[in-house]
């Protein structure tokens, strides 16, 4: 379940970890959160840690290129430890314009990046065997401890990398745990475009494709007014589908004009047109409007394509109060 909470102060930490222990009482195998421009993930996973026993917890997703990676490597000892030996850490990072315009770095080559990230944070998570030399094309590393260092919890912890591009993805099946899927993906998506780019990353590496988690994030919609929940997933997909990343997927689909009707409107500052242009399978494809009594049952028919599933209430047009309450019912409909 990916956690969602209102407040301001100690009280969003308070209200986070009230959603985290009902989705654990509920019976959820994993919580998670994100990071934005103004959030982070490592303190709401840390505070999630503590307000559970079970679930595991994870980003999804946290930027890799937010952090060198011997902070990250450092803060996810720490969280490692505090959740027992339940975090799995879910990265990204972004556009190549949030890379240079919010994080300071090149946008070049994002996908050999984050291979080469994934490389320096293997060795600096097994920091207690020794010495850490590491000279490339992104990061350049030398340490040696001056103190004792304990071994992690987890000997070797999950990292899920975020790809929606054939080269992310193809970096995932090389060098990762498993792919963080987006929102905007369909099952169809994931089993003709995703599964084999991810196979072949893998094979290409010599290693076996069965090992790779494929995970999921479905935007739910519950309510006895069903018209307003799918112009609410509507909306939602809307603000993705001006993106030109998502191109392939609507081409695949024959959505590709719906699409520029979407961007069109978008231009315009057209809320009404883009709603209206997102085409009625699209919202079932993509995600699930239901009443509450069907959630299950709809939850169930994308859960198949998926390795995990995380759920989540609709990521844009809701404030923070709001969408703890839709996480809250997702939860309790899920129970």
């Amino acid at each position: 379940m990916v956690v969602f909470s209102g407040g301001h102060g100690r009280d969003r930490f308070d209200r986070a970890g009230e959603v985290v222990r009902r989705a654990e009482e509920a019976g959820f195998d994993a919580v998670w959160t994100g990071e934005l421009y103004n959030r982070s993930a490592t303190i709401p996973m840390a505070n999630m840690a503590l307000s559970s026993s079970r679930v595991r917890i994870g980003s999804n997703i946290a930027y890799g290129v937010g952090r060198s990676p011997l902070i990250w490597a450092a803060e996810a000892r720490d969280l490692d430890e505090l959740s027992e030996g339940r975090l799995t850490l879910g990265l990204g990072n972004g556009t190549a314009g949030m890379m240079e315009n919010w994080h300071g770095v090149s946008g070049e080559a994002p996908a050999l990046r984050m291979e080469e990230f994934i490389d320096v944070f293997r060795k600096l998570w097994r920091l207690h065997e020794g010495p850490v030399h590491h000279e490339g094309r992104f990061y350049n590393v030398h340490l040696t401890t001056t103190a004792d260092t304990l071994p992690p919890i987890q000997g070797h912890l999950p990292i899920w990398i975020a790809g929606i591009g054939p080269r992310m993805v193809l970096a995932a099946g090389k060098k990762a745990d498993g792919l963080v899927g987006h929102p905007m993906f369909t099952g169809r998506y994931v089993q003709e475009v995703i599964r084999p780019q991810l196979q072949k990353g893998a094979v290409s590496a010599e290693r076996d494709p069965d090992d790779l988690a494929v995970m999921g994030i479905l935007m739910c919609g519950i309510g006895e007014d069903q018209e307003a929940e799918r112009r609410r997933m509507a909306y939602s997909i809307a603000q993705y589908a001006a993106s030109k990343v998502y191109d392939g997927l609507f081409e695949m689909h024959g959505w590709g004009a719906a699409q520029l009707q979407i961007r069109e409107a978008a231009r315009q500052r057209d809320t009404d047109a883009m709603i209206a242009a997102v085409p009625d399978e699209a919202i079932d494809a993509i995600g699930v409007v239901c009443k509450p009594a069907e959630l299950r049952e709809r939850v169930a028919e994308h859960a198949k394509d998926y390795d995990h599933l995380a759920l989540v209430t609709m990521p844009w047009g809701l404030n923070g109060d709001e969408a703890e309450v839709a996480t809250l019912q997702i939860i309790e409909h899920m129970r």
